[in-house]
Parts: C-alpha cells; sequence; structure tokens
C-alpha cells in the first residue's frame, strides 16, 4: 500500500461507523490535513474487498456481527491487491490530473497521450471528460461482482459543467454503484450535490494522536510540535510541511524576514508555490491580528513575529490575500507576484516596525 493511501488512526472509528450505514453516496468533508483521500479510498477497498461476508477467523468461537456485517478491507485479496496497484476495474477515481500523477492513478489514454506530446499541461481541475467516463463506468457490470464505487477527490475541483455531469447519476444511479465525495471545501459544492449525500464531518485527531502519528512517520520528536502549530493542528499537513525541506528554524525565521523584504525574504518563500506562499503569508497575517487583540498567535511562537500594524491595515492585507488566492493556482507570472505579495508584505509591516 502507498504511504499516502494509508488510513490515519484517528479516522478508524469513522470508518466503522459509515461501513454500517445504507445509501450510495457519501460526502467527507473537513479542512485539509484530516485524511479525506485516505479516509474515502478505506471505503471504496472496503466495500470492494472479496472477504466481506465471510465470518471473521478472529471472532471464531466468539461474538461476532454474522456474515453480512461490514468491515475494513482485509488488505491481501486480489480486490484489495488491485486497487493497491491501481488497476482495479470496478474502481474509478477521479482527481485532478496533477494529482492523479501525483498519486499515481492512471489517466485514460487520450489525456495521457496530450500530457506525453506536451500538447497541455495536467489539469488542476476535474475534467468534464474524465466525469463522463465515469457516468459511463456506472452504467457498466461489475468486473468483480462486488458492486462499483466512484472516488472524487478533491471534489471541490469539479467546476459546474463537470459537476453537473455528475448530477442525475448522483441522483438515480444505476445498479450497485456508490460514490464517495471528499472535499475540503464542501461549502464550494453544489447544493443539489450536497443534498443528495450522506454528510461526514471527519474528527481532528487529539494532540496527542497527531504527534504519536507524525513521529511513526519519522518526523523527530523534538520537531512534532513546531509542525503542529504551523498546520494549525492538523497533522498531515504538517508532515507535508515537515518534509518540506524546510527546517523548524527557517520556519521560525519567516515572519520578521518577511517583515524586512528584500531578497532574503524572496529566497526564502522561492521553492513554495504562489499558492504555498500565500497560505505562509495568510497565517503571518492571522497572527498578527491575533496578537494585536491580545490573544495568542495559532501558526507561528509570539517571539517570532514582527510588531502588528493597526487592525485596519491588516484587514486590507487579508483581503487582498483572499484575492490572489482565486487566481494563485494561475499566475501570469508566478516570480512576478513572488515579489509582489513580499513587496505589500514588507511595506505593511515596516510601518508598523517604524511606528515602533
Amino acid at each position: 500500500m502507498n504511504e499516502a493511501d494509508a488510513l490515519p488512526p484517528w479516522l478508524a472509528p469513522g470508518l466503522n461507523d459509515l461501513l454500517h450505514q445504507r445509501g450510495h453516496a457519501w460526502l467527507l468533508h473537513g479542512p485539509s490535513g484530516l485524511g479525506q483521500y485516505a479516509f474515502a479510498l478505506a471505503l471504496a477497498r472496503a466495500w470492494l474487498c472479496e472477504r466481506q461476508g465471510q465470518a471473521d477467523p478472529a471472532q471464531a468461537g466468539g461474538a461476532q456481527d454474522g456474515p453480512q456485517a461490514m468491515r475494513a478491507a482485509c488488505g491481501e485479496c486480489p480486490s484489495c491487491h488491485a486497487i493497491d496497484v491501481r488497476t482495479h476495474a470496478d474502481l474509478r477515481v477521479l482527481m485532478p490530473e496533477t494529482l492523479m500523477l501525483e498519486l499515481h492513478w492512471p489517466i485514460d489514454e487520450k489525456a495521457q497521450s496530450e500530457l506525453d506530446a506536451k500538447k497541455r499541461k495536467p489539469s488542476r481541475e476535474i475534467r468534464v471528460d474524465a466525469m463522463r467516463d465515469a457516468v459511463d463506468f456506472t452504467q457498466q457490470t461489475s468486473a468483480r461482482g462486488r458492486g462499483k464505487a466512484v472516488l472524487i477527490y478533491p471534489a471541490e475541483r469539479m467546476n459546474a459543467i463537470t459537476a453537473n455531469t455528475l448530477l442525475k447519476t448522483l441522483e438515480e444511479p444505476v445498479g450497485d454503484v456508490r460514490f464517495i465525495l471528499a472535499s475540503e471545501a464542501a461549502w464550494q459544492l453544489l447544493p443539489t450535490i450536497r443534498s443528495r449525500c450522506i454528510s461526514y464531518a471527519l474528527p481532528w485527531p487529539d494532540s496527542q494522536q497527531a504527534s504519536a502519528w507524525l513521529a511513526a512517520q519519522g518526523v523527530p520528536v523534538a520537531d512534532v510540535g513546531v509542525w503542529l502549530r504551523a498546520a494549525g493542528g492538523r497533522a498531515q499537513d504538517a508532515l507535508v510541511l515537515a518534509r518540506s525541506g524546510v527546517s523548524v528554524h527557517d520556519w521560525a525565521r519567516l515572519p520578521k524576514l518577511i517583515a524586512r523584504g528584500g531578497k532574503e525574504a524572496l529566497d526564502a518563500l522561492a521553492a513554495r508555490s504562489p499558492a504555498q506562499v500565500i497560505g505562509v503569508l495568510q497565517k503571518v497575517c492571522h497572527d498578527l491580528f491575533a496578537t494585536g487583540q491580545g490573544a495568542a498567535p495559532r501558526f507561528f511562537e509570539a517571539a517570532d513575529l514582527p510588531n502588528a500594524p493597526p487592525p485596519g491595515a491588516l484587514e486590507g492585507w487579508w483581503r487582498s490575500l483572499a484575492g490572489e488566492a482565486r487566481t494563485a493556482e494561475h499566475p501570469f507570472n508566478a516570480p512576478l507576484m513572488l515579489e509582489a505579495l513580499v513587496s505589500q508584505a514588507q511595506s505593511i509591516l515596516s510601518a508598523a516596525a517604524r511606528r515602533r
């Protein structure tokens, strides 16, 4: 099993609960870093596992739920292996092509040939052609006899045309097919999509669970708390930060480097995408709002923050960052965007420093 596929321990109880529910469409939602993708795949694995419906040998001679009880996938049967190697005939995974490539899911031949020929870049949205193919897939007979599953993640990456292509099939599914929509921004989905799904909010891990999990992934114990703080308590986001190549020392220096601006700040942020840079700036802005009102910061230590500008300046900065975030995935010129973002931040934060 790929590391990204593994179900985090704080989601295991929820998986057991959902496997005992009836329905044909689920919407798994919550902030990033809680495990939406892994949870969605674990559901699909369990539904398609070929050992479902068999008595559990571990319960022989004791109390058991009966042969029809659903449980987590065995991880060993041919169906589970087919998911591991991305070849299961009864599972269709819909993601932006950028994420499909990252997680090693196959792209259809036509799209792959276009990418190989460099006719276009991998899509950052779920393409309508992929959704149409998935709708056709739902109308076909199950290849392995346990029904079919369609996994859509992140579901908010469907544009209006793609979502409407799904809507009719989601309302009136054909045969034994189940849908799993996993989202980090469920409010962006069409209301008609949300209303046709069983909604499930992913739980947050407590600090002990998150810390133990990060340590088990190889994050040094001394760094765990820093990365959890930097990720706002989201364990999987913390793991991404810990593996980004940035040291905890470099992370702590960022707010004051940004306040000074110039080449040093640009160099410190250069390895990040525009969306990631905006995310860092939003965290600095959030923490300055908090400290300016006498509250504790969330993402950085208070000692690592520059002086806070007036609330009005922070509000204007926050609105500007929110506007930039809407086009961050498709910047006209990423280096120029980075320079403009750092210049704006330096202008706002250095004014506060001069007043002190």
